[in-house]
């Protein structure tokens, strides 16, 4: 959690400055959900995305 919080803060918060805490806190939101979520490849599910595994259980559960 803290190399992700690191990366978070050097990555996203440090290269913008946002003009209120509402569009912070959007842009935080934003990075998480798509890069976690869609990008970031994760061991303890087989070294899939977090959307891959949901898209693959899915299709399990309808099979």
């Amino acid at each position: 959690m803290e190399g992700f919080f690191g990366s978070l803060k050097n990555e996203l918060v440090l290269r913008t400055r946002f003009r209120s805490r509402r569009d912070a806190k959007a842009a935080l939101f934003e990075d998480i959900a798509i890069f976690c979520n869609r990008k970031s490849r994760h061991s303890s599910i087989g070294d899939r995305t977090p959307e891959q595994a949901r898209i693959d259980m899915a299709a399990a559960v309808a099979a």
